[in-house]
């Protein structure tokens, strides 16, 4: 054994020690969401006290200003938060810790934790290039660490830029887990060089936005599947009906329906230019590896299938009588695609693209 085999076979241990560190990291951060989400749900004392502070303020005086030689009455203005033209006027919830500071905290520690995680994981993948000495994304394995150290990468730069979305943590690093546990024990491949069709300079450009593009699909298709419960949660509650107290106590601290239609939306139609680029970088690729741009392979086909659905997805967003539910449903269908065209493609269909397994 060379002194260069034994240096990447350690990198290569090293790597999957990380890996493993990042999950018990993670299974932290997933309990102490848990505690956000259980100790952040008020008790009846502090709904009461909650309750009746927004009936003294709705109650509080007009505001006087004194002015030269009299006084100016002037009329405390009315906050209503507006989700949507022509829409409820329904304000966004608290969020997770449901306005309770020890809800608060712990949700501050599950962030703490999740950051502590994505730094061990990213380590760990930069680890495995090192061992490689390429792009960590030959095989679905390293294709998996890497989808989730970026989905959870968007999570916390989201934070970063100070938008409400602590509610995402909870589902986040529940799939992060479960797709790690899969790659661990179904996806595992040892470390092995690339066939000579994927040594180019287009393996960074193509497949780093294809990631990239799927962790942003994801967060846009968690967001559309909250509104579609938090639109039924308003639907039930504007017709008289008495939703279930865990319903209620989950629902009413996630934000409005139409802010969750908005973000899901934002982040869809954001990168969609990217996935198309995407596509057409895949295109460019094959050209120079495979001597064709387009030959209809089982990836090639779904990419293309996935592009349809987000554009279909972004036409009915744009339509008066598809937005809102109709709109959202395509959307988790676009979404359903690409993790067809990630997994069932790579596992069940064989192609051109099955150069390493899994």
């Amino acid at each position: 054994m060379t002194l260069a085999t034994a240096t990447n076979e350690h990198l290569a241990n090293i790597s999957n020690t990380l890996i493993y560190s990042a999950m018990a990291v993670y299974t932290l951060a997933f309990f102490a969401y848990i505690a956000e989400w259980l100790f952040g749900s008020r008790s009846k004392v502090g709904r009461t006290a909650a309750a009746l502070t927004q009936k003294t303020a709705a109650k509080a005086p007009a505001v006087t200003v004194k002015s030269a030689g009299g006084t100016a009455v002037l009329d405390r203005p009315q906050v209503v938060t507006r989700s949507a033209p022509g829409a409820r006027d329904v304000p966004d919830g608290p969020g997770a810790h449901g306005g309770d500071e020890q809800g608060d905290l712990y949700g501050r520690i599950a962030v703490s934790l999740t950051v502590l995680a994505f730094a061990v994981e990213a380590a760990g993948v930069v680890a495995r290039a090192l061992s490689v000495q390429r792009a960590p994304w030959g095989n679905m394995y390293e294709f998996n660490i890497t989808f989730s150290t970026v989905a959870v990468g968007v999570y916390l730069a989201l934070l970063a830029l100070k938008k409400n979305i602590r509610w995402l943590g909870l589902p986040l690093i529940t799939t992060v887990l479960l797709d790690l546990g899969l790659a661990v024990t179904v996806l595992y491949t040892a470390s092995d060089q690339l066939v000579p069709a994927l040594h180019s300079y287009w393996l960074y450009i193509h497949v780093s936005t294809a990631i990239f593009c799927g962790a942003v699909f994801y967060v846009g298709a968690v967001g559309a599947l909250l509104y579609l419960f938090k639109d039924s949660y308003e639907n039930k509650l504007a017709t008289g009906g008495q939703p279930g107290r865990f319903a209620t106590s989950v629902m009413e601290r996630l934000p409005a329906s139409a802010s969750l239609d908005k973000f899901s939306y934002r982040v869809n139609a954001a990168v969609f230019p990217l996935w198309t680029f995407t596509i057409i970088a895949g295109a460019i690729w094959a050209g120079d590896a495979w001597g064709r741009y387009w030959g209809w392979d089982p990836k090639e086909t779904w990419a293309f299938i996935t592009w349809v659905g987000y554009a279909c997805y972004l036409h009915a967003r744009a339509t008066a009588g598809w937005k809102g539910r109709k709109a959202a449903y395509i959307a988790l269908i676009a979404f359903a695609c690409w993790l067809f065209n990630y997994y069932g493609v790579n596992i069940f269909v064989s192609g051109k693209h099955s150069y390493a397994g899994v």
